[in-house]
């Protein structure tokens, strides 16, 4: 660590009581600004600086501001033993291997933290839950450059690798210093057709006169703009939470005061406390992201109609569309984007046989794994668990009751629909906010007590819902909706493909297609077709459930 560095921090510390780590964090992320505009600016035909220039400030991130000589040492192990088993292991599992390889060791780094129990201070976990996503689509990146054409899809071509990366190529990936502590992560192709400036090209069927503004000779269109935006907001989010946290902590929600409130102030505080947490994440992967896009990675595109640039490569995350949200899908599909792409497009579609639509195995493949990769801290898990039964309740409700909101076309708003707007969103909002309480108290204990300060109102909810799904009163509403839209109920798979951040879209479904897939495999092996198959099995567990309750039916 540079010596006296941390003096100026201290001293502000003392000031807006945020800890001597954190505010470094932000340092970080400002400072990356002028950096991300010095490494624009380096020629274009010499893409080795750009890699030394990411390398050299990276490093003096890792241990000349925080010290973490461990950390170095992790990333390095990291990015040397991913980039050594894509290059000398053969045959399918290589790309399994690079990811068990990755999440073990990010593993025993998140329960070091947890033994540490120190949120204030910053250590190397987060940059390492960014390595893995970029090091584990690396090795499938590389697998899929070995694969036949027709094998593969066309996001799979376009992010293929046919030859491992120079090792200088592949350490600026690795490194890039904007998106190094924080993310957002991306794939090496798109590090390397910034590197080489081939993101830049204009695409066919562009008018040339409509290509977004360069200075000199440069092909990075201009991109101060967009990055300042992005700096501006993120700086807003961060004020207000300093400022709002002392009011909406953690701890507010765990004090004897709580207790003198009325039951809807403390939902109140309960969603606050949510609301000021999230601004944290705001701001960060605003700043992050600005930076990004200062430095030319964040390019999209062009506008074929405006001819104007696009900036949202990188984009992680959307506070409107999280704080808006009228739905479940739409709350976590507005939430670490980055990492939903990274889930669906290298552990749900990647654990799915060729050929097959995925099913329970994907869906509990991906759930495992965004879980695992958030770490190990009880709450996580409560969170999880109870996301997936909201997750089925609210598409089986949007299913339902939506379409009464609707012309008969099923296309156009009727007259009562702003009122569906306005109660999903308020049901939505509350919903969430007692879910990702875990998330944020992190255990057992004090996500308990939380939750019981407030009735449970979210599970009780969840749990009358889940019932009414499997009484007669479900197939009443599905054949009031046919009638009133004249077509079939929408089925899995129409509004959208896998899970979201790993939380399983239909428990029941998924049970189902367990059952399934469980009767096909011993079958396989067994050679045998005597076996019942899955809705026979289900049958069967029914009757033997009526009779062992007296016979009643649920």
């Amino acid at each position: 660590m540079i010596p006296y560095i941390n003096i100026p921090f201290d001293y502000v510390s003392n000031l807006l009581g945020a800890s001597t780590d954190e505010l470094k964090l932000i340092f970080s992320f400002l400072i990356s600004y002028p950096l991300a505009g010095v490494l624009k600016r380096l020629p274009d035909d010499k893409p080795w600086l750009k890699n030394v220039f990411s390398i050299s400030v990276g490093v003096f991130f890792v241990i000349g501001l925080f010290d973490l000589w461990g950390g170095l040492f992790t990333i390095t192990l990291d990015a040397v033993a991913t980039y050594a088993i894509a290059a000398y292991i053969q045959g399918p599992y290589m790309p399994w291997i690079g990811f068990v390889w990755l999440m073990g060791h990010m593993s025993v780094s998140h329960i070091y933290r947890q033994m540490v129990n120190d949120p204030s201070l910053v250590d190397i976990t987060g940059a390492q839950m960014v390595m893995v996503m970029k090091l584990s689509a690396f090795c499938w990146n590389v697998w899929d450059g070995k694969q036949k054409q027709a094998d593969l899809t066309d996001a799979q071509k376009e992010r293929m690798l046919t030859g491992l990366p120079s090792a200088l190529d592949y350490a600026g990936f690795v490194a890039f210093f904007p998106a190094l502590m924080a993310g957002p992560a991306f794939d090496y192709v798109d590090y390397h057709r910034w590197l080489n400036t081939t993101m830049f090209d204009l695409p066919a069927g562009i008018d040339p006169m409509k290509a977004p503004a360069t200075r000199k000779r440069r092909k990075i269109p201009r991109s101060a703009t967009p990055a300042m935006f992005k700096m501006a907001s993120g700086l807003g989010w961060i004020l207000l939470f300093l400022q709002l946290s002392k009011y909406y902590g953690s701890t507010v929600l765990l004090s004897d005061e709580y207790m003198g409130y009325n039951f809807f102030r403390r939902v109140f505080q309960m969603y606050m406390m949510n609301f000021v947490a999230r601004m944290k994440y705001y701001g960060v992967w605003s700043l992050t992201e600005g930076s990004c896009i200062l430095s030319g990675i964040g390019y999209q595109g062009v506008d074929p109609k405006t001819g104007k640039a696009r900036w949202d490569r990188l984009t992680n995350i959307k506070p409107a569309g999280v704080e808006l949200a009228q739905n479940s899908h739409a709350y976590l599909g507005n939430w670490n984007i980055n990492t939903n792409h990274w889930l669906r497009n290298y552990i749900y579609l990647r654990v799915t046989p060729k050929g097959k639509k995925p099913g329970f195995r994907a869906s509990m493949a991906t759930f495992v794994t965004s879980a695992f990769w958030h770490g190990f801290e009880p709450g996580y898990y409560m969170t999880f668990v109870l996301a997936s039964f909201i997750q089925n309740v609210a598409k089986n409700a949007r299913r339902l009751l939506r379409p009464f909101f609707l012309t008969s076309d099923g296309k156009t708003p009727n007259k009562y629909k702003p009122y569906y707007d306005i109660f999903t969103w308020f049901v939505t909002q509350l919903a969430f906010c007692f879910v990702t309480t875990p998330f944020i108290l992190l255990s057992i204990h004090d996500s308990m007590l939380a939750w019981t300060r407030v009735y449970f109102y979210c599970v009780i909810g969840v749990t009358a819902c889940s019932v009414f799904l499997v009484t007669p009163g479900k197939a009443w509403l599905q054949r009031k909706v046919k009638a009133r839209v004249g077509r079939p109920e929408l089925k899995r798979g129409e509004s959208q493909e896998g899970t979201t951040l790993g939380v399983p879209s239909e428990p029941g479904q998924e049970f189902d297609e367990m059952v399934d897939e469980i009767m096909e495999e011993v079958k396989r092996r067994q050679g045998s077709s005597a076996l019942p198959d899955g809705q026979e099995l289900r049958k069967r567990v029914e009757e033997t459930l009526r009779s062992k309750t007296g016979g009643k039916e649920q």
